[in-house]
């Protein structure tokens, strides 16, 4: 078998945490709806002096979740373009100025200009290639069905203990 590993060290990324991805290991000691009720359980783990080195949190029944934000337009999709190209030419053309010995103003104005109408001819672009296939924006997010809290088995019954005192605490 033929191990690869980075020339700054071994196999391990920092915190001894594997480089490549691997299965958790460890026994379930809590199961929970939301990633901040897991987030929340190990939180009260480590206030109650628990080793957290020894958990991890696994979301379980990945989904992957696009929230419609709002229909697309020509104006719409052309002023965002505007605005990304604007921030992008204010940054070229404040470069441009630092390094030029001609007017630092002017430079960053030759920017925001060319930003701009870059920013816009690309927005157009892509937006007439789509044909109106997607004419609406949305935000992506990766969530779980379920998040379970796993443990090293030699700490993993402490800290079921741990949890079950959490369970029957009164919520705020």
């Amino acid at each position: 078998m033929m191990m690869v590993s980075s020339p700054f060290g071994g196999n391990r990324a920092p915190g001894n945490l594997p480089r490549l991805p691997t299965p958790p290991t460890g026994w379930p000691i809590g199961s929970y709806a939301t990633y901040g009720e897991a987030q929340q359980a190990v939180d009260f783990l480590a206030d109650s002096e628990f080793s957290v080195s020894d958990v991890t949190i696994v979301g379980v029944d990945l989904m992957l979740v696009e929230r419609v934000i709002g229909k697309l337009s020509w104006g719409r999709v052309l002023g965002t373009g505007a605005v990304s190209g604007a921030w992008f030419g204010l940054f070229a053309g404040l470069l441009l100025g630092l390094f030029v010995n001609q007017g630092f103003a002017l430079q960053l104005l030759t920017g925001l200009v060319l930003g701009v109408l870059s920013g816009l001819m690309f927005a157009a672009i892509g937006y007439s290639m789509s044909r109106g296939r997607r004419d609406f924006s949305s935000a992506s997010q990766l969530v779980a069905g379920r998040y379970d809290v796993l443990c090293q088995p030699r700490s993993a019954e402490q800290g079921r203990e741990l949890l079950a005192k959490l369970a029957l605490k009164p919520n705020p």
